[in-house]
Formats: C-alpha cells, sequence, structure tokens
C-alpha cells in the first residue's frame, strides 16, 4: 500500500514536471521587448501590485500585473497579443 502511494505521487510528478507548458521557455535577452507600461489582461499599471508577472510567449516578453493573469491570456492570447501591435 504504501508503495503504491509513493509510485503514483512520483508518477504523477513526472507527468506534470514533463507536461509541455503553452508557454515558452527563453530569456528575455532573446525576446521582443515589452513595451507596454500596463499588465496586458488587466490595463493595470505594472509594478502596483508587486512585481510584475513576466514570460516569453512565441518569441514576445509578456508582463501581467500578477500571475493569475495567466489563465485568462492563455484563454484568448490573440485578443491580448493584438494590444502589442
Amino acid at each position: 500500500m504504501k508503495t503504491t502511494i509513493i509510485t503514483t505521487a512520483i508518477t504523477s510528478l513526472l507527468f506534470v514536471s514533463c507536461n509541455p507548458a503553452k508557454t515558452e521557455t527563453a530569456t528575455t535577452d532573446s525576446a521582443k521587448p515589452y513595451t507596454l507600461n500596463t499588465c496586458l489582461v488587466s490595463g493595470e499599471k505594472l509594478g502596483e501590485m508587486g512585481k510584475p508577472y513576466e514570460f516569453i510567449h512565441q518569441g514576445q516578453q509578456i508582463k501581467f500585473c500578477c500571475k493569475s493573469c495567466l489563465p485568462k491570456f492563455e484563454k484568448e492570447p490573440a485578443k491580448y497579443l493584438a494590444k502589442l501591435k
């Protein structure tokens, strides 16, 4: 029983860590810089809620006011990326 629980836990962790994310991991040096002073999703001024959440999406640096904006972005990335153009 104990071995089964441990095996299940390890398998779950491996699945989560190997599951490819929708966002890319790249350095900000190789990505197009984010040029807005506001969150791409909420429109809030960056830095007012603490350190902005940053990541790279298809070679473009993206910044949000907080990590909770990420699921909204992932639902409709084209809608939000249009704000950068």
